[in-house]
């Protein structure tokens, strides 16, 4: 008889301790999935209803969306220093809060001296919150720091919804020191959408706030 109240002591031990990690796991899952965008809520209650009523959608799945934003460094000049390439990583990780891709050349190309598989730029693919809070950011904050800033044009559709926009330097990201640079470089930034022709994709962008040239 004395050997069954250790065995029943040692069992709710084991509960109590299981009890105690299944809330944290849940805890650090439930904090990420509570953060909402401000864009996301944006689209869903201002931008949606309107483009339903400015092309007729009966049904809500077929508003477009963002789907993806790409951005792509190319850096040239990482052939004779590879510091550079390694600085524009690391811009790029702290633009997007996200951990860039290094990209590599396909082909040799004597005439520059590129090998084929060598480092020559890096890329970053944002998806859903990270998508948003860098879109927000961008048309928000970076574009308005453009010198003589009037807009950007309106003519750079694929003609399937997408949108890219060629930036001259990451200096207009206010993540991004001045002092801090290792070299000033552009990028291209593709903005992918679910829209099927341009007109309905600069729709989607501009009521999400991007500023084009009238």
């Amino acid at each position: 008889m004395a050997k069954e109240p250790k065995n029943r002591a040692s069992k709710p031990t084991e509960r109590k301790s299981s009890k105690k990690e299944a809330p944290q796991q849940l805890d650090q899952g439930s904090e990420e999935s509570k953060f909402r965008p401000r864009l996301r809520d944006t689209y869903e209650q201002q931008v949606v209803p309107a483009l339903m009523k400015e092309f007729g959608y009966k049904n809500i799945m077929q508003v477009p969306k963002l789907e993806r934003v790409v951005l792509n460094v190319g850096m040239g000049e990482a052939i004779q220093n590879v510091k550079l390439l390694e600085s524009a990583v690391t811009e790029l990780g702290m633009i997007t809060g996200q951990k860039p891709v290094v990209t590599r050349a396909k082909k040799a190309i004597a005439g520059f001296k590129l090998r084929q598989g060598l480092p020559i730029g890096a890329k970053v693919t944002l998806r859903s919150r990270r998508m948003y809070e860098f879109f927000d950011r961008l048309v928000t904050l970076a574009l308005p720091r453009i010198r003589d800033f009037r807009g950007i044009s309106p003519k750079a559709f694929d003609g399937r919804g997408n949108y890219t926009l060629g930036l001259k330097e990451q200096l207009i990201f206010p993540e991004i020191k001045y002092d801090e640079v290792a070299s000033i470089h552009g990028m291209d930034i593709t903005v992918v959408t679910t829209a099927k022709t341009n007109e309905e994709g600069k729709a989607l962008l501009k009521h999400l706030g991007m500023p084009f040239r009238t």
